[in-house]
């Protein structure tokens, strides 16, 4: 039976969810008698939404774990993705955990998430609203404000086996006001010379394949105005020679002032500026061992940001900067990422340099399609679930391939909570004779899918925990946008909730395994 301070734990927890249900609900009755809904119907949910602030806490920290972590000697065995290392665990993380995740998984919680907390800010007052957050979502989901907090985020996942992703939560929605000026842009230039110092500071001894590893988000430090400029261009005939990723990057690495036809003379001037930025960013992040994986967008900014991640890589992923420095991002749930990603990598061959690639699924699914109706166009998505599973496959095939055939040269990280996924790149892994301490990682978010990256830890394959930090008040929507943007995600985490119920029905039954405080 559980020590009695767990019992304690898990009834103060109970008591607390439940007083909190109470409120939260009378509240909702409050919003909806004073707030302009556009309709009662969305609002019967409404109070599921304001009990999700209630999250789950970090991990803990267990160096027992890494004492058996290791490559296994012999031949290929499927890894055991039953939530083994959940006994590692205490009894009130593990509630939380099951009753956030299974909040997180009702859709009103991720479409009103915003004007939810701008409304509890202003009935409970910023400081109340955020003790709340800190302690909830903001705990689990964040390494922290401080770099003393991020430090001490990174040292329980390196306890685990786990590895830093860190992510600076700043970027320009393509809905948003444009911001005027470049100021914004060069705070945000700050804020990612920062996090590379933060991300080389965290890891004194880096790990087995010398990878440090920074997420790099290209809005934040151009405006997407100019991206969906430079789209309409790339897509004419002939706009290859003007826009060329070898004239962008002569442009960045000398300064010289560059002029585009398709712009006027203040986009272009932002575009030097915008250039400018890139380089500074990859010029900091090579000198301190640092490599960015560049996030992919939408598909109306996505050809503007490939020339721009091209251009980055034809001066810094060349044979004798030490491998790729700049890391692409591919979406397997478009209908013609493996073709696209078939072609980069054979002109990356063509042209001798190193090739980086971030595969995910995606995460912007319902807003492609919104726009692909609005604009009477076609889907660029595929068609069903089972599709994108099949597009990621084969995805996975072709850079595994890639990779047991240019070594060092091809870096791949399989950025996916998906099971199934995870399996085939660890076998083709060993049926390719890819080391686990080679140019392969695997990569999920932080807060979820533990069960998945605690057991390749324990494997010995390198894991990346993608980790947000800054300010509530940075953070908070950023989290909001991810949540809306990886809906699929939440509602997947099905699987994870049914391990956290076994262990805890272990726990109750007195049989389950329970690592000392």
């Amino acid at each position: 039976m559980f020590p009695d301070g767990d019992v304690l734990e898990v009834l103060f927890l109970y008591v607390l969810y439940a007083i909190c249900s109470i409120c939260l609900s009378l509240a909702t009755a409050w919003l909806i008698s004073h707030c302009p809904w556009p309709g009662k119907g969305h609002l019967g949910d409404l109070f599921t939404c304001c009990r999700s602030s209630w999250g789950f806490m970090m991990l803990r920290t267990c160096r027992a774990l890494c004492s058996q972590a290791g490559p296994s000697t012999g031949g290929w065995q499927a890894l055991n993705f039953d939530g083994g290392a959940f006994h590692l665990k205490g009894t009130g993380e593990l509630t939380r955990a099951l009753l956030v995740l299974r909040l997180c998984a009702w859709p009103p919680l991720v479409t009103h998430g915003l004007a939810l907390q701008a409304w509890s800010q202003r009935l409970l007052g910023s400081r109340l609203s955020g003790a709340l957050l800190r302690a909830s979502v903001y705990g689990q989901f964040v390494a922290g404000e401080t770099a003393e907090e991020v430090r001490g985020c990174v040292r329980q996942l390196q306890a685990l086996g786990l590895r830093p992703l860190l992510a600076v939560p700043t970027e320009e929605e393509p809905d948003s006001a444009v911001k005027t000026g470049e100021a914004w842009y060069e705070g945000n230039l700050s804020a990612m010379l920062r996090c590379v110092d933060l991300s080389r500071g965290l890891l004194e001894t880096p790990g087995p394949t010398g990878n440090i590893l920074m997420q790099l988000k290209v809005t934040a430090l151009t405006s997407t105005r100019l991206c969906k400029e430079l789209t309409t261009w790339i897509r004419r005939p002939g706009a290859s020679l003007e826009l060329s990723p070898e004239r962008l990057a002569e442009a960045m690495d000398s300064g010289q002032d560059l002029q585009v036809s398709c712009l006027n003379a203040e986009q272009n001037r932002h575009l030097q500026a915008s250039l400018g930025r890139l380089h500074r960013v990859v010029q900091h992040a090579r000198a301190q061992h640092v490599r960015l994986l560049v996030d992919a967008e939408y598909t109306f900014l996505n050809p503007a940001l490939s020339l721009l991640v091209d251009a980055l890589a034809v001066r810094w992923n060349s044979p004798g900067e030490g491998g790729p420095w700049v890391w692409n991002t591919y979406q397997a749930y478009l209908q013609d990422t493996h073709e696209r990603l078939r072609l980069a990598a054979e002109a990356a061959d063509r042209a001798g340099l190193a090739f980086g690639v971030k595969l995910v699924r995606g995460a912007y699914l319902d807003k492609e399609r919104a726009t692909a109706r609005h604009q009477g166009t076609e889907d660029p998505t595929q068609p069903d679930y089972e599709a994108t599973n099949r597009s990621y496959s084969r995805c996975l095939e072709l850079m595994l391939t890639h990779v047991s055939h240019r070594g060092p040269m091809c870096h791949l990280m399989v950025a996916s909570h998906n099971e199934e996924s995870v399996r085939q790149a660890t076998k083709r892994m060993w049926e390719l004779g890819i080391p686990l301490d080679g140019p392969v990682c695997f990569g999920q978010l932080l807060g979820m899918c533990d069960h998945v990256s605690l057991a390749l830890g324990q494997a010995g394959y390198a894991v990346y925990k993608s980790i947000p930090y800054g300010s509530l008040e940075e953070v908070i929507p950023y989290l909001i946008r991810r949540a809306q943007e990886n809906r699929s995600v939440l509602h997947g985490a099905r699987r994870e909730q049914k391990l956290l119920s076994q262990e805890l029905r272990r726990r109750l039954l007195g049989r389950g395994l329970r690592v000392p405080h």
